[in-house]
């Protein structure tokens, strides 16, 4: 999910703004203090900023100079409420991309926001299984269905729960994640289903929940099985009433939102553990998508890894290419992480690269080299044993297989594996 970094000494405007971008699918943070950002802020990590321009410490065309100096091109859009030509020139001629005047509706916010960060394009997808999936996907989209992703982690269910929404009806409506694991149990509750003022201590305003900001769009609840159990039975209640409460609050309140749950265990065996509600698996469970892992769709590894040298290549105004070699390299490794390994691996690489030429870096091939090592010191080793066991046993297999502990037929693969007929 990509973030917008919100700076704006008013509250008011700096959460309406944070709120909106959260409807948009945006990853908001907001801060009213520029000079504090400048500080504790990695400022490369957001793909858009937004500022007002008079501010006490620190004014917005002041900040956007800072950053500007330090090398940051972030695309910026100033905002202020006592605007003038001369500080849309300058804002312009400091780098902004647009200059808008307060007030201005969230259509046209979202309008300036989506040229400047268009969503992500088609997924990547040349083998069976992912072009199966893709189909099925948009199938379901033109539904409310309730559906479930599984997979391992990095496999990128959040890219298909994405997906799904993008083709639905609902593609015009908020799109807002949550992630089940990331929160803590208190805090998850709040971020739900929102609260009221005073409900506890901290919450000095009213703040609506995740469902009331999806509400007419989509809801994607990622590690819906990392949920405290006490939490599962508000979120049934929501599902099956259509209502949320929110903390302190004293009325529901009416939500239409897609539910898309992702998981990287097994839900019904945490059910049988204890860990799950059983009425809820079958609530979320209504449409269950498996994403296979990396390794069982080797025909979608060098598209990935080039898709990911494009992207980065136009990010970094630089042309990449992949070798030979390391084109063989990729398909060989086994990508324990999937997809979100395989994009770390390759930034990684085109950061060590001097001439564009994405290669099998030096660490990687001694990690390589001493895997290899070691699996043959295992394979001398079990050959010897064999030979020992073959040698006691006069070459009676049977008998050497039950020293070894094996079975005659697994001895018997092995003895042809190291040449051993002979013994």
């Amino acid at each position: 999910m990509k973030s917008v970094l919100i700076i704006d000494d008013e509250p008011d405007m700096g959460f309406a703004l944070k709120e909106a971008m959260s409807r948009f699918g945006f990853n908001p943070q907001f801060y009213r203090d520029p000079t504090h950002v400048l500080s504790t802020v990695n400022l490369s990590d957001f793909s858009l900023i937004i500022t007002d321009v008079k501010m006490p410490k620190m004014n917005g065309l002041e900040f956007l100079a800072e950053i500007r100096k330090r090398g940051i091109y972030t695309p910026v859009i100033v905002i202020t409420g006592y605007g003038s030509v001369e500080d849309a020139v300058k804002a312009m001629k400091l780098g902004a991309v647009d200059y808008i005047m307060k007030p201005f509706s969230m259509d046209t916010l979202k309008s300036l926001v989506f040229r400047l960060i268009p969503e992500e394009s088609e997924i990547v997808a040349e083998s069976k299984q992912m072009r199966r999936i893709l189909e099925i996907a948009r199938e379901i989209a033109k539904t409310d269905i309730t559906v479930l992703l599984t997979g391992e982690s990095g496999v990128g269910k959040e890219v298909i729960a994405r997906y799904i929404h993008r083709h639905s009806p609902r593609a015009n409506q908020p799109f807002v994640a949550i992630n089940c694991a990331a929160i803590t149990e208190t805090l998850l509750e709040a971020e739900l289903f929102g609260h009221e003022k005073g409900a506890f201590t901290g919450a000095s305003e009213r703040k609506p929940g995740k469902f009331e900001l999806a509400n007419k769009g989509t809801i994607l609840l990622d590690e819906i099985s990392e949920m405290a159990y006490r939490l599962q039975a508000k979120l049934l209640r929501v599902i099956q009433e259509k209502e949320v409460d929110r903390v302190g609050g004293t009325k529901p309140i009416p939500v239409d939102v897609r539910i898309i749950a992702t998981t990287n265990r097994d839900l019904w065996e945490e059910v049988k553990k204890g860990n799950f509600r059983e009425d809820l698996f079958y609530r979320i469970n209504v449409f269950p998508i498996r994403i296979p892992p990396l390794r069982e769709r080797t025909e979608d590894i060098i598209p990935l890894a080039e898709f990911f040298v494009k992207r980065l290549s136009n990010k970094m105004s630089k042309s990449f290419t992949i070798t030979e070699e390391m084109k063989k390299y990729l398909l060989d490794r086994q990508w324990q992480g999937n997809v979100r390994e395989l994009e770390n691996f390759i930034y990684r690489t085109a950061v060590l690269s001097t001439d564009g030429q994405l290669r099998v870096p030096e660490d990687e091939v001694f990690y390589e080299e001493k895997k290899s090592l070691k699996a043959g010191r295992i394979k001398d080793a079990e050959k010897d044993l064999i030979i020992d066991a073959l040698k006691k046993t006069g070459g009676n297999r049977t008998k050497a297989a039950k020293i070894l502990g094996i079975s005659v037929r697994t001895l018997r693969n092995k003895i042809n594996e190291y040449g051993l007929k002979d013994l």
